[in-house]
């Protein structure tokens, strides 16, 4: 089974750089967007082996998260009950034997502007996996925006106090892991460094590989042994991120 997650930075923009081809070439059985900046009927996608289903921002042209699945999902709901649900940050699909949660987690900005918020976003969001881990398996994917550690980051020691690599929000992603979900690319590659999911537009940083991972596959502990591989595509431009790629045992 083949699972697949892409923040876009804007999927009408990247529709013209040949998303919908890759698409078809990755062939997932899943494939989940965050940042689609987009609001209902502002796109048509030529994906008939999906079903897709969405979760918009109320503000135009911001954040949003999809989720398209070849098999029909028992149930689909987006958000997680914290007052940033309007930003369409989350799409949860249930079927048989796990749920699928697409996230695209609230970035703490410039001078960490929004870090209480983005706390209290942590807190809710955790809570909100921990409670479908206690009816089956959770597989979690998106920009989850922390470098866990800093084998992470091109620059860590530049950027602790910055957004994203914070001891607050690496302090968080710690607490997610420790309710019982696994960081599927570390799972097998613990000492893989220099392998990055975003890089700045800035700097010529993915030019020069100074970048960040910070999207994610993560799993619930029962499903590690279904884990064959967690790969990050880093060859495919359109975007200032990498599609994620997890595959599990059927």
């Amino acid at each position: 089974m083949k699972l697949v997650s892409w923040n876009v930075n804007g999927l009408r923009a990247i529709q013209k750089k040949g998303f919908e081809e890759y698409v078809s070439f990755c062939d997932a059985d899943i494939f989940c967007l965050q940042e689609t900046k987009l609001q209902e009927n502002q796109i048509s996608l030529n994906l008939h082996d999906y079903h897709l289903y969405w979760s918009f921002a109320e503000r135009k042209g911001y954040s949003g998260t999809a989720l398209f699945s070849k098999r029909e999902p028992l149930d689909v709901t987006t958000g997680i009950g914290h007052p940033l649900d309007n930003e369409g940050r989350t799409v949860t699909a249930e079927f048989e034997d796990f749920f699928v949660v697409s996230c695209y987690t609230p970035n703490s900005q410039s001078e960490l502007a929004r870090l209480d918020l983005r706390m209290d976003w942590d807190e809710a969001f955790r809570a909100y996996v921990a409670s479908l881990k206690d009816m089956k398996g959770v597989i979690i994917c998106g920009d989850l925006n922390v470098a866990h550690n800093p084998i992470d980051l091109k620059n860590p020691k530049s950027n602790e106090r910055n957004a994203g690599y914070t001891i607050e929000e690496r302090q968080q992603f710690t607490k997610l892991l420790e309710a019982g979900f696994i960081d599927t690319f570390r799972l097998l590659y613990p000492d893989k460094a220099d392998v990055y999911s975003w890089w700045s537009y800035r700097f010529r940083a993915r030019e020069k590989n100074a970048g960040w991972r910070i999207d994610y596959w993560l799993v619930s502990d029962e499903l590690k042994s279904r884990v064959q591989d967690s790969t990050i595509d880093t060859e495919v431009m359109g975007s200032d991120h990498a599609p994620v790629i997890l595959t599990l045992q059927d």
